[in-house]
């Protein structure tokens, strides 16, 4: 992986500065590869944009875990993109922004995004019946941070809410079992492999959140976009599907923008990937498929080296 430009020099100008400052790359990180459906519409709305990703693997998922200590590994991540001079961070995992979105914003010097807002905010802005359903991991669902954020901009809007751990581990399964499989074909693969087992499982999960009569559904997983065809069958058509991604490529680049830090038209992106996985090829094969373009091969992260950098910036900011 290459080494970002070092930190401008005090006496640099003005120009020097700003050329520094947009070159420098956006970091993103999530549990696993989920998060590479907001990489993927960041990379879409701003094409001329460097992506630092990290991938915590080796500790996915999150959502069966304490708050506190999901806490932990976003300061850890956190500190790790802080030793790549990016610009902006993007807590591209519902679990850890609910977790750890605050905390990151008071000890960090960038600015750091989460993927919980911009959902509720599209959320918003599409229903017409004010009845919402809400899906996501045990952890996203329990700290009520979707209702939250939905009822803070209409405090009218009914928000039904309901955990679907399982289907992680079925977009993390589907990814793995053929090839050719994105977006697009990842349910029917899945779908072709599992047969009604996987409907069932769908069927416990959603069928309660219709019966609500709910119009508009929150993916509130960036893994679930993955499987949206099967998620949609189950719903039906007159449900909108949410997900957090183009809403959050929106603000990233509005922030960017108020900050004179986009990057230059004549800037080449590049893609590092990193994560914590001690297989870097699968990682890296995953990365392409859901990106659907080829990437460099990742590097490997060590979980102690990411304690010994939180560690080290805790004891900065106290």
């Amino acid at each position: 992986m290459k080494t970002r430009p070092s930190v401008a020099a005090p006496r640099e100008n003005a120009a020097q500065s700003h050329a520094t400052r947009s070159s420098q790359a956006i970091g993103i990180f999530d549990s696993g590869v989920g998060g590479f459906t907001v990489a993927r519409a960041i990379a879409s709305r701003l094409p001329h944009e460097s992506m630092v990703y990290v991938g915590d693997t080796a500790r996915c998922p999150y959502g069966p875990r304490d708050p506190v200590e999901v806490c932990g590994f976003v300061r850890e991540i956190c500190a790790w993109l802080e030793t790549r001079e990016v610009k902006l961070i993007v807590i591209a995992c519902n679990t850890a922004t609910a977790a750890g979105l605050a905390l990151a914003q008071r000890e960090f010097d960038v600015p750091v995004l989460g993927v919980i807002v911009p959902g509720a905010r599209a959320a918003v802005h599409v229903t017409r019946s004010r009845r919402v359903g809400v899906i996501g991991t045990t952890s996203t669902i329990e700290s009520r941070a979707y209702p939250q954020a939905i009822r803070a901009i209409d405090a009218g809007i009914k928000v039904y809410s309901a955990a679907t751990p399982r289907f992680v581990d079925i977009v993390e399964r589907g990814l793995l079992i053929e090839e050719g499989a994105g977006e697009d074909t990842l349910s029917k693969v899945l779908g072709a492999s599992d047969g009604p087992a996987l409907r069932d499982v769908a069927d416990e999960y959603l069928i309660p959140l219709k019966r609500h009569n709910v119009d508009t559904l929150v993916l509130g997983c960036t893994h679930f976009p993955l499987i949206a065809p099967l998620i949609g069958e189950v719903m039906g058509p007159e449900t909108h599907l949410i997900s957090s991604a183009d809403d959050t490529a929106y603000d990233v680049a509005e922030t960017l923008a108020r900050r004179s830090q986009l990057a230059d038209a004549i800037d080449e992106p590049g893609l590092e990937l990193a994560t914590t996985s001690e297989d870097v090829v699968e990682f890296t094969r995953l990365a392409t498929r859901v990106l659907g373009r080829p990437v460099s091969e990742a590097v490997h992260i060590d979980i102690g080296e990411l304690a010994d950098l939180a560690t080290a910036h805790h004891r900065r900011v106290r």
